[in-house]
């Protein structure tokens, strides 16, 4: 049996003013998937999480949360739906007057959920995110990633079909930030939890996801795996909120490049499967002569390689050069003669 996703967004719009804060968003989040969603300040992401979870209407459209329609639903009907969504916070949201366990149970208490069964919960969860020995402790006590292991624990304690991380890291440093997104993956893995992170850091994006979504202005602007968003951006706002994860030409070469010069100059991006082709020998075979790499590497997202080299094809040769673009575009992401540079760079 096929099971619904997570998150169906279907031409949804919300205007508070002008512009508008939504515009005409169609979204699906597959269970058990981890999709980024970012955007630069002001791009919509708060108001597609209210949306999303219930706390704002769209004006125009629909949202499915594991396949129940919610754009009409009443509050009291909308209560128990968001028992099925957890939410995570960027300053956590925990009540200072409570111990760890207490946070953690609050959601289940509100629920109704019998004391003994409670407490069960909570020391299981708290064994989840690694702080059994907190229990009794106040957020005073804690560390900022062991309060956002808090808030992870009291997201997940009416057992939710979808996680919601609102810029969830932004306020912790980077190696708390990779031992926070390590604990939502064992999450995914285990628990078979969608998450969608919201957040404008690309780089908890390469970390975490699998798929990534741009918002701009209130409607998505470019969608897809992250490999090959990151290899390749093709909207201007994704160019810029992954600039410094590709390499770009250094100065002292790019101040080398011409019209015209001893060698053809390409940039070659290429991400998954692509980036594990014999490139530079079939480059090799087309000249005649080995190309050289002036810049550039591979990386990895989610075990899958991505990246942008700069190459000196040695020729400059119009129709060697057009044979390498023609043969090597079905090979790869994105491929572009930048101009020519001597042989001696």
């Amino acid at each position: 049996m096929t099971l619904p996703p997570s998150v169906a967004l279907a031409s949804a719009s919300r205007q508070f003013g002008t512009p508008p804060a939504l515009r005409d968003i169609s979204l699906t989040v597959p269970q058990g998937e981890i999709v980024g969603l970012i955007g630069r300040s002001g791009a919509g992401k708060s108001t597609l999480i209210r949306v999303l979870n219930g706390l704002d209407k769209p004006q125009s459209g629909r949202v499915v949360i594991a396949g129940q329609d919610i754009t009409d639903l009443t509050e009291t009907q909308l209560q128990p739906i968001r028992r099925r969504i957890g939410m995570i916070f960027q300053h956590f949201n925990l009540l200072s007057a409570k111990t760890v366990a207490e946070n953690v149970a609050l959601p289940l208490k509100i629920a109704g959920v019998p004391a003994p069964e409670r407490a069960a919960r909570v020391a299981e969860l708290l064994d989840l995110v690694g702080l059994a020995d907190k229990a009794g402790a106040y957020p005073s006590a804690l560390s900022g990633g062991q309060k956002q292991r808090v808030g992870i624990a009291r997201a997940l304690a009416p057992r939710p079909v979808l996680l919601l991380s609102d810029e969830a890291t932004s306020a912790l440093d980077p190696e708390t930030t990779g031992a926070i997104l390590d604990l939502l993956q064992k999450v995914n893995r285990d628990l078979g939890l969608t998450i969608l992170m919201i957040t404008h850091e690309i780089e908890v994006v390469r970390q975490i996801a699998t798929r990534v979504v741009v918002l701009d202005q209130g409607a998505v602007v470019e969608e897809g795996p992250v490999a090959r968003l990151l290899a390749s951006p093709r909207h201007a706002v994704t160019r810029a909120l992954v600039r410094g994860l590709s390499p770009t030409l250094p100065a002292d070469l790019a101040a080398r490049v011409s019209p015209q010069g001893d060698q053809a100059l390409v940039r070659i991006d290429l991400a998954g499967p692509s980036a594990r082709l014999p490139i530079l020998a079939r480059i090799a075979e087309i000249t005649g002569t080995p190309p050289r790499l002036l810049h550039g590497g591979l990386n990895d997202v989610q075990g899958q390689p991505y990246g942008r080299l700069f190459l000196a094809l040695g020729t400059a040769d119009p129709d060697r050069i057009a044979r390498v673009l023609h043969d090597l575009s079905p090979m790869s992401v994105d491929l572009e003669v930048l101009g020519h540079v001597p042989s001696d760079v």
